[in-house]
């Protein structure tokens, strides 16, 4: 894989996270040469049929919008052999995907896990082989309207863990690649930094918006809201302690609060489940903080609130849209 070659990325997941880094990497001012092939892979039907009849349409807070085609499909036999896979999937998705990606990244690939919740890279390495498998956390916030209509709510860092040797110079140029296509991403050293960061900033924002029904910014215009984020955060950053990980910010709560105003009009992952009777990735994220917190003998009972009630959330929707279980 050099910069002289065309990269070939499968994107795994054609929902919001899929699509921005879709439309991103194959956009057509690719400011570096050549530009990379990119394929989404997935399963929503609705969006795939959209977005090959009609592109994506990208909307943004200032009103404008870009249009983009993209090569989509859910049929893995029409993706090319791939350099790099990106995982983009729902948690509770990530083995399917990372069996899916194994079947079609070359044997020198890479797959890079940017999902929410904890466990993802275990699962992907499983399937991939330790030594093809990356982890990166993003801030990107991306909202689908509708099938082949996305908001792009807030621009965020994202961060990709150092791996050593070949695979190391690999993700240096994956790292070029995405901030050539304008999605500001760094390299970092400790990786359970990070992720314990983001789970904080999830478990404190997307249970809450996703109960109350309502985008990450009214989160802090409510005391008994921010209060309860504020807890719900500093509950993964003593968890995080108990296992010698330091978050990569001093104060979770005040974290969980800025990144609500960041994000102000964007309706969180979880909220998008919720409307659409999707399952949730509530376990991977709450559900993995009390069962870590249990472990090391952490008390987590805001987390395990926030757990039950979207679990029951989530049977509620179920039935109101006679979906049935799961």
């Amino acid at each position: 894989m050099t910069h002289m070659s065309t990269l070939n990325i499968a994107i795994f997941g054609v929902g919001a996270m899929g699509s921005l880094f879709g439309s991103r990497l194959s956009r057509g001012d690719w400011p570096i040469a050549p530009t990379p092939n990119v394929t989404l892979f997935g399963n929503w039907a609705e969006q795939i049929e959209t977005v090959r009849r009609n592109g994506l349409t990208i909307t943004y807070p200032d009103g404008h919008q870009s249009h983009h085609t993209l090569p989509i499909t859910n049929n893995l036999t029409e993706v090319p052999p791939a350099d790099i896979a990106l995982i983009l999937v729902k948690s509770y998705q990530t083995a399917r995907a990372a069996r899916q990606a194994a079947q079609i990244l070359h044997p020198d690939g890479l797959a890079i896990t940017l999902q929410n919740g904890l466990g993802n890279l275990e699962i992907l390495a499983k399937a991939v082989g330790p030594q093809r498998a990356g982890l990166g956390i993003t801030a990107q916030g991306a909202t689908m309207l509708a099938p082949g209509q996305l908001y792009h709510a807030g621009q965020g860092p994202t961060h990709l863990a150092k791996i050593p040797g070949h695979q190391g110079k690999r993700l240096a140029e994956v790292a070029a690649l995405f901030n050539a296509a304008g999605l500001e991403t760094t390299l970092v050293d400790n990786a359970d930094s990070l992720v314990w960061g983001k789970l904080a900033i999830n478990a404190g924002i997307n249970p809450l918006t996703a109960l109350l029904e309502v985008p990450n910014g009214e989160l802090a215009k409510h005391e008994n809201w921010r209060e309860v984020m504020a807890a719900a955060a500093s509950e993964v950053a003593e968890v995080a302690a108990a296992q010698g990980i330091q978050l990569p910010f001093a104060d979770p709560a005040r974290r969980a609060a800025d990144i609500s105003q960041a994000t102000a009009s964007n309706r969180s992952s979880m909220l998008q489940d919720v409307s659409r009777a999707a399952p949730t990735e509530i376990d991977a994220i709450s559900g993995a903080v009390v069962r870590i917190g249990k472990l090391l003998g952490v008390p987590t009972p805001v987390n395990e609130f926030l757990l039950r009630l979207v679990k029951a959330k989530e049977r509620l929707t179920l039935e109101r849209w006679n979906v049935g279980t799961l």
